[in-house]
């Protein structure tokens, strides 16, 4: 397992709303994997509670730089959500994710956060405007220290906004001004898998599904090698699935373990040849332990064992006429039942049906 570098630093800053943007979530979306050969940043942000009513900030872009040079360098982010956001609906696990990008691979620098003019207060049902010093709305540079994008993982940047600390009277006055204090984290949020498959001559199809039922998948190459770009961290099957025509079956790998910011390289898997015959299935509907399910073909003896809920299929049947031999594991309060005369054709199923142990 490949380990990739896991910063996360803490800025504590007296001064900019820092940072990056795109739209309002409360939840992930693992359905927006980063492009081959790129990273994909996510910047979030979070608020720690305040005591006032509302406390809005108006964000207008947000950039980053890719050089050593604070002055020149800099770029926009693309599809920043701009607009005027209240910080205290940012807590008890609300989160706005201000943008959402697909990055060159390499070190990222700096990152900065352009203010508006639209910054204000809601004390007691009135609106008081927050002062905002011109450097502020400029965007003051946050340096990321030690920071590389490493290519095919997602990554998160989170700024968690203390309003409260933010928030400065200024003197005896009325006036408001804007100091922003915020806490920035920055982590790897997923992983990936590698490996490759034998023989390597047609194309296969790797996938895994997601705890939020989402299919993350990828075309092997001509080399038999696949790779499956910002899997969430989490214990996996692996599913390959090789083309129709090839004459092999679909194939899996269990209990891969990813883990964030890692490459998990399952190695070469050979495929199974896909066999040939018909199916049989059934439910057997009062199990109390692990129950195989068998025939008898010549002097082979093909078999299955039943899933929880009773139901098994064994595949691979040459055409024919078997017994299926149901055999419960030792300590079962039943015996091995005999179903007699099934009949099996080729590429078709035969159903027995629910059975009942005795």
């Amino acid at each position: 397992m490949k380990s990739v570098k896991r910063l996360s630093s803490t800025l504590l800053i007296l001064c900019s709303l820092l940072f990056i943007a795109s739209s309002c979530s409360d939840d992930d979306d693992n359905t927006n994997q980063p492009s081959d050969g790129m990273a994909k940043v996510t910047v979030r942000m979070v608020d720690a509670p305040g005591d006032y009513e509302k406390v809005n900030v108006d964000i207008q872009d947000v950039r980053i730089n890719r050089s050593d040079d604070s002055e020149n360098g800099w770029e926009s982010l693309s599809d920043v959500q701009t607009g005027v956001y209240d910080l205290l609906e940012l807590t008890g696990g609300t989160s706005v994710v201000l943008a959402e990008n697909d990055l060159a691979t390499g070190e990222l620098e700096q990152i900065r956060l352009v203010l508006g003019e639209n910054n204000n207060l809601v004390i007691d049902g009135q609106e008081v405007p927050l002062t905002t010093p011109s450097a502020q709305q400029s965007g003051l540079k946050i340096d990321l220290d030690d920071t590389v994008l490493e290519p095919g993982f997602t990554y998160e940047i989170v700024l968690d906004f203390d309003a409260d600390k933010s928030i400065v009277k200024a003197g005896e006055s009325s006036k408001y001004i804007l100091k922003p204090v915020i806490k920035a984290s920055w982590e790897v949020n997923s992983g990936q898998i590698t490996g490759s498959v034998d023989p390597m001559d047609f194309q296969t199809i790797a996938s895994v599904i997601t705890k939020d039922m989402d299919t993350i998948s990828s075309f092997t190459n001509d080399s038999g090698v696949y790779a499956l770009y910002g899997v969430p961290a989490g214990t996996y099957q692996v599913t390959l699935t090789p083309d129709v025509e090839s004459g092999y079956a679909v194939t899996t790998i269990e209990d891969v373990v990813v883990v964030d910011g890692a490459i998990t390289d399952v190695g070469t898997k050979a495929l199974d040849v896909a066999l040939e015959g018909g199916s049989i299935s059934g439910t057997i509907l009062n199990a109390d332990a692990e129950v195989t399910a068998s025939v008898l073909v010549g002097e082979e003896v093909i078999s299955t064992t039943a899933n929880e809920d009773g139901t098994f299929t064994i595949d691979g049947v040459p055409s024919g006429t078997y017994t299926v031999i149901l055999t419960p594991a030792e300590g079962s309060a039943f015996g091995i039942l005999e179903i007699t005369d099934v009949t099996v054709t080729k590429d078709e199923v035969t159903a027995v049906g629910d059975i009942t142990l005795e």
